[in-house]
């Protein structure tokens, strides 16, 4: 009997050491940064500021984004060259990487979290996955006529394990229903010339994709597709020279504020702003130079805006009250991406020519911290995993 407790005690002394020596971790707390010209992805402590961990083999990580599962301990990351992989960020370590195409810019998952959905540029369609096992499900060419495939982009996830998204040579919105995901069923809707990007609304009725090949976005909304798609904006730029567009601008990280959108006008210098309840254009802010992204702060007060090149230093950050520029400054060299904590209280900035993210207080604009980081892009923080469309 004396020896049995021995055993056990021992056991239970062993077992407690154990879990000491593992550092637990919240994954509300966590978010990586893509590290694009090496094909790393460094783990990041959003509260600490701080980086946990470092995972390669990646791929070609050049445009690349990423998605969680719902319970935020999963990332999906979709690479340029196809590649999709499936990160454990509490173990900081790669589960599964498939190359399911030649060509990818990005994709999403489903409102049930189970389906991983790809988007892709060649060939020219959309695949689903098992987010458990990233076994293949089912694909959807994007055959928008005979023999002609077209590139996929601004793939959103809508509710009912619905997927929308844009065609770029077609010229046409696509909403996938994954409902039976071996057996997806698609309709389509003309939205016009070369849609360049989309987004979905916060509470997933309006599927917005800006266009390229003129003046204008098209929007679908969800709840009454039957409408089809309509054009909002189309008289932004009319009768006007567009600049020379040196970056698409992303539509992805939208911002409403006051009942308010915030959109980047493309081939200009300026933010539109848009009534959401009428979807009309009530105002323009000079900004300095092309923008890329405008995003919110979380309670919608700020928005703030990079830019393509050659202003791709600079950042402009929007008073959505005073409905101007209130703090303009060059944080450093070719800022690609930006991404706020949950709450707000500080920004994350992709410095690639630096080599850094740097981290700025969003009150005071001063600088909190920095991390090292090879050629950063992207940064994709946990807490997408509760959002409509990210």
């Amino acid at each position: 009997m004396k020896t049995m407790r021995l055993f056990l005690c021992l056991l239970l002394a062993l077992l407690l050491n154990a879990c000491a020596g593992s550092q637990l971790r919240g994954t509300g707390d966590l978010g990586l940064v893509i590290e694009r010209a090496s094909g790393h992805v460094t783990l990041v402590n959003t509260s600490a500021r701080q980086p946990y961990a470092r995972i390669e083999g990646l791929g070609d990580l050049s445009h690349a984004s990423a998605v969680y599962s719902r319970d935020g301990r999963y990332a999906f990351i979709f690479g340029r060259d196809g590649g999709l992989t499936k990160i454990d960020l509490l173990e900081a370590k790669i589960v599964k990487r498939v190359i399911q195409s030649g060509n990818a810019i990005g994709g999403s998952i489903s409102q049930d979290g189970r389906i991983v959905v790809a988007q892709n540029y060649a060939p020219g369609g959309i695949k689903a996955f098992d987010a458990e096992t990233l076994e293949l499900l089912s694909e959807v060419p994007a055959e928008y006529a005979p023999g002609k495939f077209s590139k996929v982009v601004g793939l959103a996830d809508v509710p009912g394990n619905k997927f929308a998204y844009a065609l770029f040579e077609g010229g046409e919105i696509w909403v996938t229903d994954f409902s039976n995901p071996r057996q997806p069923t698609t309709q389509r809707y003309p939205a016009g010339k070369q849609p360049y990007d989309g987004l979905v609304t916060p509470d997933g009725r309006y599927f917005l994709a800006g266009l390229f090949g003129e003046d204008g976005i098209a929007m679908l909304d969800l709840w009454q597709p039957e409408k089809g798609a309509r054009k909002i904006l189309e008289n932004y730029g009319r009768g006007e020279e567009k600049l020379p567009v040196f970056k698409m601008p992303h539509l992805r990280g939208w911002s409403v504020a006051q009942g308010k959108a915030y959109l980047p006008a493309i081939g200009r210098h300026e933010v539109l702003v848009v009534d959401v309840a009428t979807w009309k254009e009530v105002g323009r802010i000079p900004v300095r130079g092309q923008p890329v992204f405008v995003m919110a702060r979380p309670d919608g007060r700020q928005v703030w805006v990079n830019f393509a090149f050659p202003d791709n230093g600079k950042m402009d950050v929007i008073d959505t009250l005073a409905g101007k520029v209130v703090h303009a400054f060059e944080p450093g060299k070719g800022i690609l991406h930006m991404e706020f904590a949950p709450r707000g209280e500080n920004v994350w900035l992709s410095a690639r020519d630096d080599n850094k993210v740097l981290i700025y207080n969003t009150m005071n604009f001063s600088q909190q911290g920095e991390i090292a980081a090879d050629s950063p892009s992207g940064i994709f923080f946990t807490t997408r995993a509760a959002r409509i469309g990210f």
